[in-house]
């Protein structure tokens, strides 16, 4: 049980001192920009896919008509 407590302490200073230093800076300065571009990505693909359903049916209501 010893053991166990003292990996996990172990764990939590090397969780706490990457955090500190200036990889685990850049780790989440990375990460931060990776849901930045997933959300705007995201935004786009739901303001578009309006536009394209309206297109797709517009073009399915034509070609029906024929």
């Amino acid at each position: 049980m010893r053991e166990l407590i003292d990996r996990l302490n172990l764990l939590i200073i090397r969780a706490f001192s990457a955090l500190k230093s200036e990889k685990g800076q850049a780790l989440v300065e990375y990460a931060l920009l990776v849901v930045l571009i997933a959300i705007v990505v995201y935004l786009m693909v739901k303001g578009t896919g309006r536009q394209v359903n309206c297109v797709w049916s517009t073009i399915n209501s034509a070609l029906g008509d024929t």
